[in-house]
């Protein structure tokens, strides 16, 4: 076996260390990053059982096995029951409900998923009754998985079309809008979101309120329309008929000065109770 040169020889014992360490330092890069892609991938795998295997099989035992014990619902809730309770209510008047996954990201402990469901309502939906039509819907969740399990999950659905589906609101809403008002009359309409915890304080408030205006001069009348989503949040619209511009705007200062004089800050108690508010004045449309 023919020997190295000395000089090389020494170069090669000086070059080793380095190369050796660089190769471990990649091998450990390399494995960090795989077990980062392994467990978005179980992540994932997690989301993807629990509405393939757990909601549409009904699998509940599945369900509460890949759901943690940390895991916080509506009304403080715990587990798999709290993310299995606004499901029931459907899967109760949508007997057949399918959820199917159109697509699934994971990053991290975080997986976005979009899903879409379709069921038939064979028996009633809270006050409305069963109408063996087929109904489609979506929605997007924002879920985060720690080993293994579900802690938390941020859900959006598209309720409006969901309300227009089961004909609770029109498919043109601008009839709410333009009820009635004609020859200079306005109608002044209100959209709330309100959270399930804080329906019972936002109606005492809206029962003050309506009846307060009734009081005011121009007042024609006014019509209330709720729904109470699955979640138990209320989506309510209120449409309030005034005779011209001129008697909404002083039942406005009417109200506000009402207002001053109880101490109640409406804004504060939107703010608090984390309520949404999408408002705006309407006239007959002539077209």
């Amino acid at each position: 076996m023919r020997s190295l040169p000395p000089k090389v020889f020494l170069l090669s014992l000086l070059m080793a260390p380095g190369i050796i360490n660089a190769q471990a330092t990649t091998n450990i890069k390399n494995n960090k990053k795989e077990i980062v892609m392994n467990t978005i991938q179980q992540n994932k795998e997690v989301v993807r059982q629990l509405f393939e295997q757990g909601l549409n099989k009904r699998n509940f035992e599945l369900v509460n096995e890949l759901v943690s014990a940390e895991f916080t619902g509506l009304q403080d809730k715990k587990g798999g029951a709290a993310f299995a309770a606004p499901v029931l209510p459907l899967i109760k008047s949508f007997p057949d409900i399918q959820w199917n996954i159109v697509d699934l990201v994971g990053d991290g402990d975080k997986v976005a998923l979009h899903w879409k469901w379709q069921g038939t309502q064979a028996a009633p939906w809270f006050n409305l009754a069963g109408s063996n039509k087929t109904i489609t819907n979506e929605g997007m969740s924002v879920m985060t998985v720690k080993d293994g399990k579900l802690i938390s999950a941020q859900v959006l659905t598209d309720r409006l079309s969901f309300l227009q589906a089961l004909e609770v609101l029109p498919t043109d809403v601008n009839v709410l809008y333009n009820k009635k008002a004609h020859n200079g009359q306005v109608n002044f309409i209100d959209k709330f979101f309100v959270p399930a915890a804080a329906v019972n304080e936002f109606q005492e408030r809206v029962h003050i309120n309506r009846n307060f205006i009734k009081t005011l001069p121009g007042f024609i009348e006014d019509a209330a329309y709720e729904y109470h989503d699955s979640e138990g949040n209320l989506i309510l619209v209120t449409v309030a008929l005034w005779q011209n511009s001129e008697a909404l705007n002083n039942a406005k200062e009417a109200v506000q000065a009402e207002y001053k004089k109880q101490g109640f800050d409406a804004q504060a108690m939107f703010k608090r109770l984390n309520i949404t508010i999408d408002r705006g004045i309407y006239t007959q449309s002539q077209n």
